[in-house]
């Protein structure tokens, strides 16, 4: 059985195996999310007539997505949600997307309505 620990000087004790930092990602790896062409798309389909905007496009990891979204959700001030690789804002908020989404890097075409 290991001894508890009680203060802080126990905890000096403690051997890492590695202390070693993790890798860094490298500006390749970064501009892959960073520069892509996304499309603005304004609808209200099946929706009972409420409106939304979805950005189509994105291509990266499922946890990325979520992140835009959340960024784009918090700047914005509105809900939404990811759904099949797209992010769902709920209003017409085209024109604001956009711009922050350029503002990131991101080239944005504007596509329907």
């Amino acid at each position: 059985m290991q001894k508890k620990l009680n203060s802080l000087e126990d905890l000096s004790k403690i051997k890492f195996e590695s202390l070693e930092p993790d890798r860094e990602i490298t500006q390749k790896e970064k501009s892959q999310f960073t520069a892509q062409e996304l499309e603005a798309h304004f609808s209200n389909k099946g929706r009972g007539g409420k409106v939304v905007t979805i950005i189509k496009g994105f291509n990266g990891d499922k946890t990325d997505l979520k992140k835009l979204s959340k960024k784009l959700k918090n700047r914005i001030s509105v809900g939404g949600t990811v759904k099949d690789g797209d992010i769902i804002i709920q209003g017409n908020h085209r024109d604001k997307i956009m711009d922050i989404l350029q503002e990131m890097g991101h080239k944005v075409k504007r596509v329907g309505g």
